[in-house]
């Protein structure tokens, strides 16, 4: 059996020699322990990539004309399963027959491995480094009230009159909402009394509570 110091004196080795190679430094050791450089940083993200197209490429070469089998557990925003994936399900299970699907609806940001999530869908910037991330889509978000808190507060005409409104906060998301005006960025901090956690409920929120 080998043992975790043999492991680990078998890494130190190994990053030591690719540091010659290299002649970079990737580690910087000290008595706290590793911290990786900026080098060696770039070069973990290029080669984790690198290898992980190498699989995906024979995986590719091995199941071509072949389903999917076993096991898959999908994690997706409610209104976004909804819209996209659910009215997808039955042409998806046609074309793989062995296949099991589990979708979590859940607009939480969740922990993968702890939930044994293999496929996260969300919008948004990703937190969690150590993940891989694919940009799949690119969405619209609209600002919309009810006639009703229109009339009694009035219309904001320019993305800093939302600051004075009453928002439905989502809280999924930072309550700073972004836009574009005259081709610049503009970012508001907005704020309300009611918090939703489902991007599905956040109409209703506006009904019940700016509608009076």
């Amino acid at each position: 059996m080998i043992s975790r110091k043999s492991l680990a004196v078998s890494g130190s080795k190994t990053i030591a020699q690719l540091e010659t190679r290299l002649q970079v430094s990737l580690l910087i050791r000290s008595t706290h322990g590793l911290t990786p450089t900026e080098a060696g940083r770039n070069f973990y993200e290029r080669a984790r990539n690198a290898i992980q197209e190498a699989d995906e490429a024979e995986l590719a070469a091995k199941g071509a004309g072949a389903g999917l089998a076993g096991k898959l557990c999908v994690s997706a925003a409610t209104t976004f399963a909804r819209i996209h994936i659910i009215p997808q399900l039955p042409l998806f299970l046609a074309e793989h027959p062995q296949l099991n699907v589990e979708i979590i609806l859940d607009d939480r940001m969740i922990d993968l491995v702890a939930e044994g999530v293999d496929i996260f869908l969300r919008m948004g910037k990703l937190a969690d480094s150590t993940a891989v991330a694919r940009k799949i889509a690119t969405g619209q978000r609209s600002v919309l009230a009810t006639p009703t808190y229109l009339k009694r507060v009035g219309t904001p005409l320019t993305p800093a009159d939302l600051a004075r409104h009453e928002a439905v906060i989502y809280s999924q998301l930072p309550s700073i909402w972004s836009f574009q005006q005259g081709g610049a960025a503009v970012s508001v901090s907005v704020s309300g009394r009611v918090k939703v956690s489902s991007e599905s409920q956040r109409g209703r929120g506006a009904q019940s509570c700016c509608s009076g």
